[in-house]
């Protein structure tokens, strides 16, 4: 990192700490101004405007490409800010208080822009087609959906005291908090960047949905909702965790780490942390815990909605299985191929041409055919290792196990056997092919090398180990006649 990123993260670092100091200190005063609506109204909108200010100041210090996300969750929460005094003026001078309100659209459309904020953000993170990603959060959206349908959605469509634009309006504010949430469990299962910006994120848009619920809670708690409802400290302090929340957006915009927030991910992630599976496990079992409170009621008022959930939860559970099962299935297969594969020549390794050799044997002796084996070895590779380091010698392994393949047909087979040596099997080959295949092998070695090759031909009879010890024997005549050369066993 150079000394002048070093200093932009120190001056972010600044602003950050001043800017969550100041809301801050502002928080802790709301709990004590006068009880007054223009003084508490006053006092939300600049925290909630000053948020927006800070997530602009942040966008404005990341890359061109990375600042759009973050406009619309500025917008966002100045549009949700903008209708806290909306309401109030609807409410105080225009005596509007029927649903929709004025205030109501302001309201709203922090769901939106917020949502669209974090699409864009998830795009440049990851694909969207992360099935693994796209499962969890339907599965939890869905859990916490039923839920809302039956607490939430469900009593605002059946109550007719209410005109169908003011059912439209409360119905989307819990289909906006499904959005949020659908969205949020998407992008925190995104395989980006990890960093603070990402978490700050994640509890300003928490922040919203404990708010919303706390007041979904409230409504239905009846006569004792309506008596916490107008106890002054009780209503503060809920007002305060949407204030937080648009605290929450500023810190996260200002921090250092949003300039990777937008990074893409190296590769894509199916890994069940124990926090992601108490979430999902939670959201599977809303479906028979609704089931389990009507029945104990004695009332099964929202049979088919459950039945439908519940389906629904199923149907992705088992999807989420099949596809971590498909990831085991794909890993096992790699850690095969791994078994299999020299590390650093990618040929086949010694335990692939122990499992091999005898199957071309017993093929060999089914169609009456010949089969020859060889043993390579790399000649006065300890000193070309000595003079040269080991990484050459690394490099002229991989480049010789390259050539060699060249020169092969498909039906062959190299390995390598262990340090320098290498293992060619050549079925239906005779001596004579043997030994010409061995020959433009060793034409082929480069940076100058040769090696020493013992070929043997099997004779129809001896095991896999019997005719690799023959061919061993010819590469130690090959050695003692001089190296560079291809030798034969003396008697087969």
């Amino acid at each position: 990192m150079t000394a002048g990123r070093h200093r932009r993260a120190r001056a972010a670092f600044a602003t950050q700490a001043t800017f969550a100091a100041l809301v801050f200190l502002a928080l802790a005063a709301y709990q004590f101004i006068p009880d007054n609506d223009w003084w508490t109204c006053t006092w939300q909108i600049a925290i909630g405007w000053s948020a927006a200010a800070a997530i602009v100041l942040g966008a404005r210090r990341l890359p061109r490409r990375d600042r759009t996300p973050w406009w619309f969750f500025a917008a966002g929460v100045f549009c949700n800010a903008s209708g806290i005094a909306v309401a109030k003026i609807s409410e105080n001078v225009w005596h509007l208080d029927d649903l929709p309100t004025p205030a109501d659209p302001f309201f709203l459309g922090l769901y939106p822009l917020c949502a669209v904020g974090m699409g864009l953000l998830i795009r440049r993170r990851d694909e969207w087609r992360n099935r693994s990603a796209l499962l969890d959060a339907a599965t939890i959206t869905t859990g916490f959906g039923l839920l809302a349908w039956i607490y939430v959605i469900a009593p605002i469509d059946l109550d007719e005291s209410m005109g169908r634009w003011a059912h439209a309006t409360q119905v989307a504010y819990p289909i906006g908090d499904l959005l949020l949430l659908a969205m949020m469990v998407r992008l925190l299962r995104s395989s980006g960047s990890r960093g603070a910006s990402l978490w700050w994120l994640g509890g300003a848009l928490a922040a919203l949905l404990i708010g919303d619920s706390a007041w979904v809670v409230l409504d239905n708690l009846g006569t004792v909702g309506l008596t916490l409802e107008d106890t002054p400290w009780f209503r503060r302090l809920l007002e305060s965790v949407f204030l937080v929340a648009f605290a929450l957006f500023g810190i996260a915009a200002l921090d250092p780490a949003a300039t990777r927030l937008g990074q893409s991910a190296q590769k894509q992630t199916t890994r069940l942390g124990p926090g992601l599976l108490a979430l999902l496990t939670g959201a599977s079992l809303i479906a028979p815990g609704l089931l389990a409170v009507q029945l104990g009621d004695g009332q099964l008022a929202n049979g088919w909605s459950i039945v439908v959930g519940s389906t629904v939860l199923f149907l992705l559970v088992v999807g989420r299985m099949a596809g971590l099962l498909r990831e085991v299935e794909r890993q096992a297969g790699q850690l095969r191929a791994l078994a299999r594969s020299d590390e650093l020549t990618g040929l086949p390794n010694r335990r692939a041409w122990n499992d091999e050799l005898p199957h071309a044997l017993e093929r060999a002796r089914r169609g009456a055919e010949s089969v020859a084996v060889a043993i390579v070895d790399l000649d006065h590779f300890k000193h070309f290792n000595d003079t040269f380091g080991h990484p050459a010698g690394d490099r002229l392994l991989k480049a010789a196990s390259a050539a060699w393949h060249g020169t092969l047909r498909k039906v062959d087979l190299i390995a390598r056997y262990g340090g320098e040596e290498f293992v060619v099997l050549l079925p239906g080959a005779d001596a004579a092919h043997g030994h010409f295949v061995l020959t433009r092998m060793l034409a082929v070695t480069p940076l100058g090398q040769t090696f020493s090759a013992g070929l043997a031909v099997w004779n129809g009879e001896e095991t896999s180990d019997e005719l690799l010890q023959r061919a061993d024997e010819a590469l130690y005549l090959a050695k003692d006649r001089g190296r560079n050369r291809i030798e034969m066993p003396l008697a087969a």
